[in-house]
């Protein structure tokens, strides 16, 4: 953790010192990932895939949440290894840097599989998509826990808020391209189809190009040294870290929490398009409501940050908690297009700020040389959270013919989450 002596001492620009930029600069190179491959092109361009072989609507639905939920599995069981090695001294940036480089290349792969009818294309592309949300999710792991490296206590939630919003700026800039280059095809000499498969070139190297600023000026500043044995090492880290949020209550509620609320958050995000699709909305106009959520995300991200200094993380987090509630019942009513965009309005105002603020919440909460190890804890909550979120939307969708359904029954889990958050306890940062 950076001393707040430090901070003051350190110069800044517009804000934020150097470290912090290059921080929260990587939200902005990886969150075109989220919105293309995650939420928008990649969903609809593997729909058209399948569909073209002929398979139902529902079904393609089903199977990409199932491998949402194969690839969450994946980082879930990982994460608290891949923490624990992270923590030794010089281990967390080369880690940071293949799970990075395992998205980038896939979703380069993406690009140039071959169209077709072909079962084989549909189910390629599934395991290009898996793969790729492997290194993006577990890049992340390392990503969220140096932020104890870059910024002070007192500035945690600004920073985080900060990175958040500045990731659906990131995000919007290759997605308008896009958006804009399929909205005037007919005026171009290249296909949709074409356009479709130069999105995921881009969105590989805007990636790359973006995360350069936190190989360069982001470093562990809190480690352990490396034992002989690193794996054994890594178990018996894990094994402590177990033991210590079974004896601290206050995380281990919080985990709980979380655990339950951001499955909600998750799968809404990843399965957006898929279920508007099933509804009937064109291609067009879920491209379009879905740059519309990043563009209101962004200021209500900062708003959430800003607030959060004034009422605290965690009422700011009941609001975000709220706001998915009645996403999830005005859900059920879902039958236009002007539907949508309010879904889309609703969702944009809450998605960064709840995601944002527990990342600073939880940070605030665990050891500083730790923070690798238990941000892999909190990734696993994320992950299998997201497990239960994506098939539950695929099964009740299959079960009654009608993805709403799925979606409506997630408010059980924001409920549960809000329930356990009661007794958190948030860390006092004493002026």
């Amino acid at each position: 953790m950076i001393d707040e002596k430090e901070m003051l001492d350190t110069e800044k620009k517009f804000g934020y010192t150097r470290n912090e930029w290059s921080w929260i600069f990587q939200d902005w190179a990886n969150s075109a990932y989220s919105i293309i491959i995650t939420t928008a092109i990649f969903p609809l361009f593997y729909k058209a895939m399948a569909s073209g072989a002929g398979v139902a609507d529902v079904d393609s639905t089903a199977y990409l949440g199932y491998s949402n939920s194969l690839a969450t599995a994946s980082v879930a069981l990982l994460a608290p290894i891949l923490g624990s090695i992270a923590d030794f001294r010089n281990f967390r940036k080369p880690m940071f840097t293949i799970s990075t480089m395992l998205g980038i290349i896939t979703v380069l792969a993406m690009a140039f599989i071959p169209s077709g009818e072909s079962n084989a294309i549909w189910i390629t592309l599934l395991v290009l998509y898996i793969l790729s949300s492997v290194g993006f999710a577990s890049a992340n792991v390392f990503y969220d826990a140096s932020l104890l490296d870059v910024t002070s206590n007192r500035r945690m939630s600004q920073v985080s808020s900060t990175g958040f919003a500045m990731g659906y700026i990131g995000s919007t800039i290759p997605f308008a391209g896009i958006i804009l280059m399929i909205l005037n095809v007919d005026s171009l000499p290249f296909s949709t189809d074409q356009i479709t498969r130069f999105s995921f070139i881009l969105t590989a190297v805007w990636w790359f190009v973006f995360t350069i600023p936190y190989w360069r000026n982001v470093e562990q500043m809190t480690s352990i040294e490396p034992k002989d044995n690193i794996i054994k090492s890594s178990f018996v880290k894990l094994k402590g870290t177990l033991s210590s949020v079974k004896d601290n209550k206050n995380i281990f509620l919080f985990l709980l929490a979380y655990f339950l609320y951001i499955d909600g958050v998750g799968t809404i995000i990843k399965m957006a398009t898929a279920v508007g699709a099933d509804i009937g909305l064109s291609s067009t106009v879920m491209i379009v409501v879905l740059m519309i959520v990043q563009v209101v995300a962004f200021p209500f991200t900062i708003l959430y940050g800003y607030l959060s200094n004034k009422f605290g993380d965690k009422l700011m987090i009941y609001v975000g908690i709220i706001t998915y509630i009645g996403i999830c019942i005005f859900a059920l009513t879902l039958s236009s297009e002007l539907d949508f965009f309010i879904l889309a309005v609703l969702v944009g105002t809450a998605q960064g700020g709840i995601q944002s603020l527990s990342r600073s919440m939880f940070g605030k909460l665990v050891p500083d040389k730790k923070s690798n190890e238990f941000f892999g804890l909190y990734n696993v909550f994320g992950k299998f959270s997201s497990i239960i979120g994506t098939s539950l939307v695929g099964i009740i969708g299959q079960l009654t013919g009608s993805t709403l359904n799925g979606v409506f029954a997630l408010i059980g889990l924001f409920i549960l989450g809000g329930i356990l958050l009661i007794p958190v306890k948030e860390k006092v940062i004493v002026a």
